[in-house]
């Protein structure tokens, strides 16, 4: 790929859309994620009895396994949601800008 076409592909107004999407969209997963997880360690930290808490009278297990199984469960949806829209909308995207750069080169 030679210097012209990434320029022509960083010209290209779906390549800024797609970048612009596809960054605003993988920042507010990132947060998400952050936010989830550091309110799980802050709980932690801060409130290990709210934790320890039996999940029943006579029950072994806390209120931590049904969280902790939470935040990883919620990392494995919030990967499915990013994986879905990038097999969507971001492929789209993306093949329009190789159909732009093919026209682009054979004009």
């Amino acid at each position: 790929m030679t210097q012209e076409m990434i320029e022509a592909i960083k010209a290209d107004p779906s390549y800024r859309e797609l970048v612009t999407k596809r960054r605003g969209f993988a920042v507010r997963l990132s947060v998400a994620m952050l936010l989830v997880y550091f309110l799980f360690i802050l709980s932690i930290a801060f409130a290990p009895s709210l934790l320890g808490t039996p999940l029943g009278e006579g029950n072994v297990t806390t209120v931590g396994i049904p969280v902790g199984i939470f935040v990883i469960v919620f990392a494995f949806v919030l990967t499915g949601i990013y994986v879905r829209r990038a097999n969507g909308e971001f492929d789209d995207l993306s093949h329009q800008i190789k159909e732009n750069m093919r026209r682009d080169m054979t004009s």
